[in-house]
């Protein structure tokens, strides 16, 4: 999103992080603009029974939660290593120092902002409804992109348990779901990865 050598002028650091280990909290006040450098990001909170729910993976590149920069309100989830990650970090005033001085910057952040949200808006119509295959099929077209690609061609990064995390529904249920997927042809299970 923004070029590493600029974020580095203005005083970013490279921090690496194991896999699950936590990069910020709910509940935290924002103080670092973070870009993925290296690995996944995945933002999530988990339920009173402790399951977990994944909001959303961040990919290199990307910011996660950029939003909260932008306001004093405090994280509304979790951001822990999906795999392990490099991020550059920037204090938050150095942040607002850069895009004083290069306000084209605006833009970059407002694209990566919107494919945020039109992710979060489409993940939520999807589990508003109540059948397991619709929630799963729509993030299985938002994963595999918006080109027109053969059916099959895209292999789901996930395990059926991110699967799970990421649409609400109980491991058990995505497992039985994708099986009659497979029967309805609407995707492929080769070695047990899923082709979309």
């Amino acid at each position: 999103m923004i070029i590493q050598e600029l974020l580095i002028t203005y005083g970013a650091d490279h921090k690496t992080y194991k896999t699950n280990e936590i990069i910020f909290t709910e509940g935290e006040l924002p103080s670092y603009y973070f870009q993925l450098v290296t690995g996944k990001i995945k933002i999530n909170n988990y339920n009173d029974q402790g399951k977990e729910f994944i909001q959303e993976i961040v990919y290199e590149n990307e910011g996660p939660l950029i939003t909260a920069l932008f306001n004093e309100r405090l994280y509304p989830a979790n951001a822990l290593a999906f795999e392990e990650c490099r991020l550059l970090r920037l204090p938050k005033l150095q942040f607002f120092d850069l895009l004083k001085d290069r306000p084209e910057l605006y833009e970059k952040m407002l694209s990566s902002v919107s494919e945020s949200m039109y992710y979060k808006y489409m993940m939520m119509q999807a589990m508003s409804f109540q059948k397991p295959e619709i929630r799963l099929k729509t993030l299985m077209n938002y994963l595999k992109g918006f080109e027109e690609k053969s059916p099959y061609s895209y292999q789901i990064p996930f395990t059926r348990q991110q699967l799970a995390s990421l649409t609400g529904l109980s491991v058990e249920t995505v497992i039985r779901v994708t099986k009659n997927m497979e029967k309805n042809e609407i995707l492929k299970i080769k070695n047990r990865k899923i082709f979309f």
